[in-house]
């Protein structure tokens, strides 16, 4: 069944919908809610678990949190919104194509990938875990997977905003991310359900980005009908927190082009 979603909303017109990399919450969006909310109506909910959100008692599955993102919608009497993901909300907005396509005005894929997780990915994604449930203690969010959120440059030179992007790891509930973790792993391909989109769509990645490389976003776009590409030079996987102004600058010249 699905949940009620916490969420932040600002801004008025046009509906964009923005879910939230693993293992955060939509607290990474302010500076997409202080930026875009000058020109839309910007919904950022915390996907199962994170954030202010329940969990609930579902299997793992993506195509839940996609169907909870419909209720949202419905909740708010919204029919269509432009849809934006990054990372795990990016394969959200995915597995939101392949259900609820009638109800899309546009689609923002950051940072994230249509292709479904090798044998290794899965048996990593089993072994977080595993691992975050056996040991509510664990440092394993801060030692294995902070250090590939970001990219070298944000590392290097961007000392708050690493430190945002850590407190927002710590903050985690083991459950959401034993509970992520599986559904990612579990997700399917989506390159068919792409180039069913008959939308515009805009792809960002970040040059610096490891876990989701720019062949990646090319691969998405490439799959989709009416896509724009923007690499982002001197960020990692997290665009939208390392370079929100390059990341927001593009939204807004996407939606503008929606109009």
């Amino acid at each position: 069944m699905p949940v009620d979603l916490y969420h932040r909303e600002t801004g008025s017109g046009r509906p964009v919908v923005l879910l939230h990399a693993f293992p955060l919450s939509s607290a990474m969006w302010l500076a997409q809610r202080e930026s875009l909310g000058a020109v839309a109506r910007v919904i950022t909910p915390d996907q199962r678990g994170f954030g202010g959100s329940p969990l609930g008692d579902d299997e793992p599955s993506l195509d839940a949190v996609a169907d909870d993102v419909a209720r949202l919608l419905d909740a708010k009497d919204l029919d269509r919104v432009v849809l934006g993901g990054l990372s795990m909300g990016g394969y959200v907005a995915m597995a939101f194509v392949r259900r609820h396509a009638d109800r899309l005005a546009g689609l923002v894929l950051a940072d994230t990938k249509a292709s479904e997780d090798p044998a290794e990915g899965k048996q990593r994604r089993a072994q977080l875990a595993t691992t975050v449930e056996s040991d509510a203690e664990s440092t394993v969010l801060v030692d294995q997977v902070l250090p590939t959120l970001v990219g070298p440059t944000t590392i290097e030179r961007r000392a708050l905003v690493y430190g945002r992007v850590k407190a927002l790891v710590q903050a985690a509930p083991p459950s959401a991310v034993a509970w992520a973790s599986r559904a990612m792993a579990a997700r399917p391909e989506s390159f068919a359900a792409l180039a069913s989109v008959r939308v515009p769509a805009l792809v960002v990645v970040g040059e610096e980005d490891t876990l989701s490389p720019p062949a990646d976003a090319e691969a998405m776009a490439e799959a989709l009908p009416n896509a724009r590409l923007v690499r982002i030079p001197a960020a990692g996987h997290l665009t939208a927190v390392e370079a929100p102004e390059e990341f927001n600058a593009a939204c807004r010249d996407y939606l503008d082009a929606l109009a």
